[in-house]
């Protein structure tokens, strides 16, 4: 934390955590955030397969509603040997994953309806094989940034 504060000291514009298979990159920016007034802090990367999009769009607008929109949000599909390995999950088609993700998280973030989608990779509210039945749309009870910019 000490090379945060200098760095914030200094006129640094932003620091940048990562995530593996071991720390995850919101937690310790999270803390950045709290003990830092001006620097700018981000994930670099919020792995996708560690949680759903609307799971990061919480994040997201939870850290940004903390910080005074000093959260950068870095987003990416991670690697196979992690996905597969780690998260137990197949790595599959990154591309068109990634791109329904940030579809979704700019959805909820625009509240401009009930969070629905319907993908090759996400269904929400989920209908598929085990649902309830009971799931519906839900719009966010907070208000985010739709012009958030996704790294």
């Amino acid at each position: 934390m000490d090379l945060v504060l200098e760095a914030e000291r200094l006129g640094y514009d932003a620091v940048w955590c990562g995530e593996s298979y071991g720390t995850d990159a919101v937690t310790p920016i999270a803390y950045v955030l709290a003990r830092t007034t001006r620097i700018k802090a981000g994930t670099g990367i919020m792995q996708m397969p560690a949680r759903t999009p609307t799971c990061a769009a919480m994040t997201a607008m939870t850290l940004q509603a903390l910080s005074d929109n000093r959260f950068l949000c870095g987003l990416g599909p991670s690697g196979p040997q992690v996905v597969e390995g780690w998260h137990g999950q197949p790595y599959g088609k990154p591309i068109g994953r990634t791109r329904e993700y940030i579809a979704i998280m700019k959805q909820i973030l625009a509240r401009e309806a009930p969070l629905e989608h319907e993908g090759e990779h996400y269904q929400i509210p989920y209908k598929g094989p085990g649902a309830s039945g009971l799931g519906k749309p839900l719009k966010s009870i907070i208000h985010g940034d739709p012009g958030l910019p996704f790294y």
